[in-house]
């Protein structure tokens, strides 16, 4: 099965231009140097999911014309990454049932404590809220045809999922990817990576760490994604090896 993955936002948690810098990058007019928080959609035939909530999803969703959601796929339970939650609440309108949630056990139920609301049994006076369904994953599952499967990870101490779909994986947040992990990412043709611009990172890839581990997997052609304010998109981008690029919103790659 083919599909398309579109970069939804491509930026770390404060947003590029960050709020209240002044920064070259910042005042940048190139428009891939504008970048809202880091999410992607999946779409193959039969299957339309998404790869964590974002904080800007709403106008996200709006500019790609999503109109439909089968599933959502969490890496992890980290503001920028999950805050769009209530946006979910469309999807499962006009869907008229649940939208299943997958992620790790952990991160989940973080969710569901930050956002208790929504998963507390009641009903919300107006219906005010999104219909969604908590699943814990711990390997493969298949939605609508496409299998996925979990890749755990690091985030400075927390254990998040990246995903992989056939020959591309997705893996933003992430300090250290585990050995067995590396081994599920064996044959991967597309990798999309977290990276940092910075001397180093308590919980994120810097950029060299991030081409260290596209240099040991061996993909056909990576991503990088969740970029913070110290990249430009064209200086960086020049000085990036063959086969490797910088994601930015609204980029759609095949797999």
């Amino acid at each position: 099965m083919t599909g398309t993955l579109t970069f939804l936002g491509s930026g770390t948690s404060t947003g590029v231009p960050m709020i209240g810098c002044g920064c070259g990058v910042c005042r940048s007019a190139d428009p891939k140097d504008q970048r809202t928080r880091s999410s992607a959609w999946i779409q193959s035939a039969g299957l339309s999911a998404l790869i964590d909530s974002s904080t800007d999803l709403r106008a996200q969703a709006l500019r790609v014309g999503m109109r439909a959601l089968d599933a959502v796929f969490y890496t992890h339970h980290h503001a920028d990454h999950v805050h769009g939650i209530d946006d979910l609440r469309s999807f499962s309108l006009f869907a008229g049932k649940k939208l299943p949630c997958y992620g790790p056990a952990p991160s989940l139920e973080r969710i569901r404590e930050m956002f208790a609301y929504i998963f507390n049994g009641k009903d919300a006076p107006g219906g005010g809220k999104p219909l969604l369904e908590l699943v814990a994953i711990e390997g493969p599952v298949t939605v609508n045809g496409l299998t996925v499967t979990p890749i755990p990870a690091r985030h400075g101490d927390a254990l998040v999922f990246g995903y992989r779909m056939g020959r591309l994986a997705y893996l933003t947040d992430c300090s250290s990817i585990p050995p067995a992990s590396i081994r599920h990412l064996e044959g991967v043709e597309t990798l999309i990576l977290g990276a940092m611009k910075a001397p180093r990172h308590a919980t994120h890839f810097t950029l060299e760490q991030a081409l260290e581990t596209i240099t040991l997997i061996k993909p056909r052609r990576a991503y990088l994604t969740h970029l913070n304010h110290a990249v430009s998109h064209a200086a960086v981008s020049a000085a990036l090896p063959e086969g490797v690029a910088l994601a930015w919103d609204g980029l759609t790659v095949e797999f």
